[in-house]
């Protein structure tokens, strides 16, 4: 990226940084305090979620800024200790939601002026990865971020239901949320899926959109009424030009570092999508 320096990677196996420190012309470190030893203007915290507070926090609290993978913490205990640091030092505090930075997701958000339904599907293949945290916080986060900021209500109810399958975590959940505006979600998250499906559907007056993230492809109708004729339905596909969302991610960022301004998606916004997150979780485990 032009005008950004990568200082240094940051990995607790030695031979494992120093193999990434050598394909990207910089140094490799095992331990994360390093970093707060040389001129650095911000990190990308990617560790595993229970560690994502302790790691973040001397960062923040020097005013360093951080793009902190999703979910932004293990607990909304941490993440609110994770935003006031951030607002004491003036740190910027990015989440990953990469979702969002989509190019499919920009060219829909406009569009999308008054949801009634929402339908989602994140089918993903077994991974050794993210095993730590249910598929809740894993997979659904995604969806759950875009749908709050298209949805500006409350949520007034929540009905979820998950099963471990090849973990002691849930690894399939659906939630059905319904928001104070009347608007209906339902959200189904798996990792353990034969197929790979991601696929978020909204439906509104008159009007229907469809995304498939994967293919950066956006899909819509709209209903065409004119006076003493018949309604007419007009759409099909809507051009996206296609870019790498981590791309777009790391670059909001560093215009973020640079102009001191919010990020796209900002420490609040990380925290509401984990408070959803966890809220679901919560009515699984009470099933």
């Amino acid at each position: 990226m032009d005008g950004v320096r990568l200082v240094a990677v940051v990995d607790t196996k030695p031979g494992r940084a120093e193999e990434i420190a050598s394909q990207t012309g910089t140094i490799g470190l095992t331990d994360y305090r390093q970093l707060l030893e040389r001129r650095v203007d911000g990190v990308v915290v990617a560790v595993p979620t229970e560690i994502h507070g302790e790691v973040a926090m001397p960062f923040l609290e020097r005013g360093i800024a951080a793009l902190v993978e999703k979910p932004m913490a293990h607990s909304l205990t941490e993440a609110d200790a994770m935003l006031a640091a951030a607002a004491a030092s003036g740190a910027t505090l990015a989440v990953g939601q990469t979702e969002r930075y989509n190019p499919a997701v920009a060219t829909m958000l406009p569009l999308v002026t008054s949801p009634r339904f929402i339908e989602v599907h994140r089918l993903g293949a077994f991974s050794e990865r993210s095993l730590d945290i249910d598929v809740v916080f894993d997979v659904m986060i995604h969806d759950l971020d875009i749908i709050l900021a298209l949805v500006r209500s409350e949520v007034a109810a929540i009905e979820a239901v998950g099963v471990p399958v090849l973990t002691e975590k849930f690894d399939i959940a659906n939630a059905r949320l319904r928001f104070a505006s009347g608007c209906i979600a339902n959200v189904t998250a798996s990792r353990i899926s034969r197929d790979r499906v991601r696929k978020i559907r909204f439906f509104q007056p008159d009007a229907y959109l469809s995304i498939d993230y994967a293919a950066q492809e956006v899909e819509g109708w709209r209903l065409v009424r004119r006076d003493g004729q018949r309604p007419e339905i007009q759409g099909g596909q809507i051009p996206v030009k296609q870019e790498e969302p981590l791309r777009r991610e790391l670059v909001d960022f560093v215009r973020a570092v640079r102009e001191r301004t919010p990020a796209i998606v900002d420490g609040a916004a990380g925290r509401r999508a984990l408070a959803l997150a966890t809220e679901i979780a919560a009515k699984m485990e009470s099933v």
